[in-house]
């Protein structure tokens, strides 16, 4: 097996490139806020561009989805974390060698980064090879690094630097302060007085006392001093110290770029493997869906809004809501009514939320899911009017459907909702029918929020989702989203009784 990416199994003509900008429907399905909330904390590795980049076919999904059950596993996942740590602290040190000044200082810090960064690798190497492997990438993975922790680059680097911190080790040296001078000269095994001067002078110890001793400063900076006094020791030993000079002069680029690759990549899978975690101790689901393509019969069972979910764990568990959808034969298109504040966004959200993370090859919302990969994934979610633009609200509205329509493919899944509310109900009827038959004619999959009933029942290819309502009060809502034919009924008159606008009402407040 060869290696390319933990992240790809190959990619297209040997090139992959990075998507720097997120997709234009992140912010309406909130999936702006899943992905902040998954990368934060690792911005260091720069992970959004793979959550904007969808991949193309099932087979790159299947790639990720084996790498992830693998990572579930705590003897794979908790050696791949440590060997992260490993790699951060030798970026550190790498770094904090680049922001020193004293040339001494600098390599020592280097040598120490190489030394950390040999560690990680071999235990890495050890980890896996305990660890039962299943998926391609890891399989590939661990034969790459095993073959490169014994190939003769690492081997010889591994020894050079064993053999210069021993070296280093046996650096001794004495330093005789009289006055404003300091002679620094080789140690030649002078007694050491400290035992007998604390012996002696533990009788005079009555309880505790004042501390007087000196605190020398904890950050890594060295003053001038140090420095000048560092440089005489160079003189008393010029081997190790040359030795020292010419291991980080032939090491500038000891870090092999695959393994540095990697440590960037499998932290796509790891940050979103401890995002799912959040969920999971919440009693939530995920699962790993099959790909329906091209076959467009999809569904999820027990799924929810992630962005949603995330808010209301820390405030209010127990209202988190889940859903469950499925279209089958001929049916497209989820066309869904109902009384307002009900859940309808939140339901539209859902569904292109685990279209797109499945796009990714990440485990979705659920407990049972068959979803489809999609070419582009297109959005229209009311917005406020822009002045600058000359445009009415109407216009703008038909002005993005176009674009978006011009756009789509067969392939391609839509997300509509509650548009045209800014013109009357018969033009929106006759203006959303024609919509709603351009989209039949693309065969497109998606929903479609409305508060026009008919659109439920125009093809045989929309599906009626109706938001529920608590029967006994009106006024209260499920969040639930059923499939049954539109009922046609706002509860406009639970809403005014709750805020006391019957007309009755207004009539007693208007007597007093």
């Amino acid at each position: 097996m060869v290696f390319h990416s933990i992240l790809f199994e190959e990619t297209e003509n040997g090139v992959y490139k990075e998507t720097v900008a997120a997709p234009d429907f992140f912010a309406d399905l909130n999936l702006d806020q899943v992905i902040n909330t998954i990368t934060s904390g690792r911005q260091e590795y720069n992970l959004r561009p793979f959550f904007y980049t969808p991949l193309n076919n099932v087979e790159a999904i299947k790639y990720r989805h084996e790498i992830i059950r693998d990572l579930e596993n705590k003897s794979l996942f908790e050696p791949i974390q440590s060997f992260a740590k490993k790699m951060r602290t030798m970026r550190e040190h790498q770094a904090q060698a680049g922001k020193l000044y004293y040339k001494y200082q600098q390599e020592s810090w280097f040598l120490d980064a190489v030394e950390i960064y040999c560690d990680a690798v071999n235990g890495l190497v050890h980890d896996l090879s305990l660890a039962e492997l299943k998926s391609r990438g890891f399989l590939a993975f661990c034969e790459y690094v095993t073959n490169y922790a014994h190939s003769d680059p690492f081997t010889s680097l591994l020894a050079e630097t064993k053999k210069l911190k021993a070296d280093l080790s046996t650096v001794k040296y004495c330093l005789l302060i009289r006055g404003n001078s300091i002679k620094v000269s080789q140690y030649e095994a002078e007694i050491d007085y400290t035992a007998e001067v604390e012996a002696t002078f533990a009788k005079f110890k009555q309880g505790a006392v004042k501390d007087y001793g000196a605190k020398f400063p904890a950050g890594p900076d060295m003053n001038h001093i140090e420095a000048r006094i560092l440089d005489l020791v160079a003189k008393l030993y010029p081997e190790i110290f040359l030795e020292l000079d010419n291991f980080c002069a032939t090491n500038v680029h000891y870090l092999d770029e695959t393994l540095a690759v990697f440590d960037r990549e499998v932290q796509f899978y790891i940050a979103y493997l401890e995002y799912m975690a959040l969920f999971k101790r919440a009693g939530l689901k995920f699962c790993y869906p099959q790909i329906s393509n091209p076959c467009k019969e999809v569904y999820d069972t027990e799924v929810y809004d992630l962005a949603l979910a995330y808010k209301l764990m820390a405030e209010k568990p127990s209202a988190i809501v889940c859903n469950d959808f499925f279209l089958k034969g001929k049916e497209r298109i989820f066309v869904v009514t109902g009384p307002n504040q009900g859940g309808k966004t939140t339901f539209a959200r859902t569904f292109g939320q685990a279209h797109y993370l499945a796009s990714l090859g990440c485990p979705v919302p659920g407990r049972e899911a068959q979803l489809f990969l999609c070419d582009r994934l297109f959005t229209h979610f009311e917005k406020e009017e822009n002045i600058k633009d000359l445009r009415s609200k109407l216009e703008d509205d038909l002005v993005r459907i176009y674009h978006i329509l011009n756009q789509a493919t067969p392939n391609s899944i839509i997300i509509m909702n509650e548009i045209l509310t800014s013109t009357t109900l018969n033009d929106a009827l006759f203006l959303s029918q024609e919509i709603m038959k351009k989209i039949i004619q693309l065969d497109l999959l998606g929903v479609y929020v409305t508060f026009i009933d008919e659109l439920a029942s125009l093809s045989e290819k929309t599906v009626s989702m109706v938001s529920t309502i608590v029967p006994e009060n009106p006024a209260l809502r499920t969040y639930k989203i059923v499939r049954r034919p539109a009922d046609g009924l706002a509860y406009a008159i639970a809403i005014a009784e709750k805020y006391r606008l019957t007309y009755d009402c207004l009539k007693e407040r208007l007597k007093s």
